[in-house]
């Protein structure tokens, strides 16, 4: 297929991509530009859409409507095997009757690489991921996290424009999972690889990601850098998913710069503006902007009902006014509040957001 390339395109590019399985639609009117070397996850709960986009990324599966652009060529309908993608897959699909080198050394095969070439292309990829002396063992003698590098080795060796990964890490045990998602990043930054990653792992799209493209029913709901999604969500699934959250409700009392919000018991100032006078809304304030004082102390009190030690943190369930709230407290060494314990509850006014309380309609958005 004769792909024409055109100037002035972002690197990889996802124009209005639409995906229909018979009359249901998977994703719909999908908008993404990632720039060369950037390291973009999708992120959402199963059923959202994210493999799907990454299959059509990948020419695994066709696209209904729009276009999918690589480095200024239309790749749309390109068969998968002439795009040059690297991919690693959730389950690694690595050849069990092969080493670590052959494995890694399949692609280069396929491409009619000469022997001495793909020897020292090999050796180079192995030691990347630091298996260099493990280069003769086959996959049944290595580790989840070993088999894990091997897989990244043979998508990495081929010099892709593009790396995708469908949920890498998530046959890893906890411990092994944390350490390989910093391992990754490392690696894809020493590579410069242009890298799309998919993951319903929050913590693993936030702590490695370039950008984060949160996927709800098929749309994608914000594009952003993991800071601001998570310090300032577009809607309250956002919030609840992308780490925890509480959300009580209010009405705007004043706007401008500073919104005025009446939650009932108390009136409180956020520095979130565009909201009106009247307009319904919801407060989020996230567990461990939460400050546990003495009694009277804060903008309000509360009864601790449960706490529940999480090692370098304690989680209290305190109920209050306004209903209950999740409270995150540093373990500094002070003693734990006990249960029945009356506290007071006070939060830096910079520290909440404003959410619009009818969430129904869920539209997809601009990359931000």
């Amino acid at each position: 297929m004769d792909i024409e390339k055109r100037p002035n395109m972002s690197f990889l590019q996802l124009n209005n991509v639409t995906k229909f399985y018979g009359s249901t639609c998977a994703v719909s009117a999908m908008n993404l530009t990632v720039e060369k070397g950037e390291f973009v996850s999708l992120l959402g709960p199963s059923g959202c859409g994210k493999t799907t986009t990454l299959q059509m990324v990948a020419g695994f599966e066709s696209v209904s409507s729009g276009s999918i652009e690589l480095d200024g060529r239309d790749i749309t309908h390109a068969k998968a095997n002439t795009r040059g993608l690297g991919i690693v897959f959730q389950t690694y699909a690595l050849f069990p009757h092969m080493t670590v080198a052959d494995n890694v050394s399949f692609g280069l095969e396929m491409r009619k690489m000469p022997k001495a070439e793909r020897s020292e292309r090999v050796k180079q990829a192995l030691a990347l991921v630091h298996l260099e002396a493990l280069a003769q063992r086959y996959p049944r003698e290595l580790s989840g996290g070993q088999r894990q590098r091997v897989a990244l080795a043979r998508a990495l060796v081929i010099e892709p424009p593009v790396l995708l990964l469908d949920e890498p890490l998530s046959n890893l045990d906890a411990k092994l999972r944390e350490e390989m998602q910093f391992e990754l990043r490392k690696i894809q930054r020493k590579v410069g690889t242009t890298t799309v990653m998919v993951t319903h792992d929050q913590s693993e799209a936030m702590s490695i990601s370039d950008r984060v493209v949160v996927m709800e029913g098929g749309c994608a709901t914000q594009i952003d850098n993991p800071h601001s999604v998570y310090e300032h969500p577009r809607t309250r699934s956002i919030s609840t998913f992308v780490g925890k959250a509480n959300l009580l409700t209010g009405h705007v009392v004043t706007g401008g710069a500073k919104t005025r919000v009446n939650l009932g018991s108390i009136e409180v100032d956020v520095d979130d503006a565009g909201f009106h006078h009247g307009t319904l809304v919801l407060l989020s304030v996230r567990p461990e902007k939460l400050q546990l004082r003495e009694a009277g102390q804060g903008r309000l009190d509360g009864t601790v009902r449960e706490r529940f030690f999480l090692g370098s943190q304690w989680l209290y369930t305190v109920n209050t006014a306004l209903g209950e709230l999740s409270v995150l407290s540093p373990n500094d060494g002070r003693p734990a509040l006990d249960e029945g314990h009356l506290a007071g509850i006070d939060w830096p006014t910079h520290c909440t957001r404003l959410l619009p309380a009818d969430q129904a309609a869920l539209q997809s958005v601009e990359p931000a």
